[in-house]
């Protein structure tokens, strides 16, 4: 087994990109990046620690749950949710975060670069206010990159395509699965009933 380890080696075995995967990434949000975020209602956040652990976490919300401030800037507000907190406590350290945006039906993504800071400004969080509720706290991305990205990875997997959806009851429930990896005495019906009225309770 052959590993790559300088980044001639890698370009050794990979062709030089096309010009425009290149100049499509620009420093500012255009009018569609603006159109892709107020249709998005879900995106992936990549983040990593200062000693190098990296983690991704996803965010959803309605359409449009990200908002751009202007072109340089754009806030994801953080809802209630597991308080693991992986990559909020990786912007304490290192503000650098890759985001992924994913418009359900669509192939190409939108791809957004920068540096993220927590914020709780009062005027912020009631931006984000839902049904009386106000997110917990605001992710402020000063952006840094921002490209459209190709729809290749979405046609080869079938994504957004009914026939590949899997019967859900054909693959263990939440409930089991946690039962398995952490031994819990509750069976798996009874976690399963439990997140069901807790996702009830705190989705906002």
């Amino acid at each position: 087994m052959s590993v790559i380890k300088t980044a001639e080696e890698l370009r050794s075995v990979y062709k030089a990109p096309l010009e425009r995967a290149v100049l499509k990434q620009m420093s500012r949000l255009d009018k569609h990046a603006h159109a892709f975020l107020q249709r998005c209602p879900f995106v992936m956040i990549g983040s990593c620690a200062e000693g190098g652990r990296a983690d991704v976490s996803p965010k959803g919300d309605q359409p449009g749950f990200v908002r751009a401030l202007d072109d340089r800037t754009i806030a994801i507000p953080d809802r209630p949710g597991n308080n693991r907190l992986d990559t909020y406590e990786n912007l304490l350290t290192n503000p650098n975060v890759g985001l992924i945006f994913l418009i359900p039906g669509m192939d190409e993504t939108l791809r957004i670069n920068g540096r993220a800071e927590i914020r709780t400004d009062p005027e912020l969080l009631q931006m984000f206010e839902y049904d009386g509720r106000l997110p917990i706290s605001v992710m402020v991305v000063t952006v840094e990159e921002v490209y459209l990205h190709c729809a290749k990875a979405f046609m080869r997997s079938g994504l957004w395509n009914p026939s590949t959806f899997i019967e859900r009851s054909s693959f263990p429930s939440f409930g089991a699965m946690l039962k398995d990896q952490i031994r819990l005495e509750e069976s798996a019906a009874e976690i399963d009933q439990n997140l069901a009225e807790r996702y009830k309770a705190t989705l906002y």
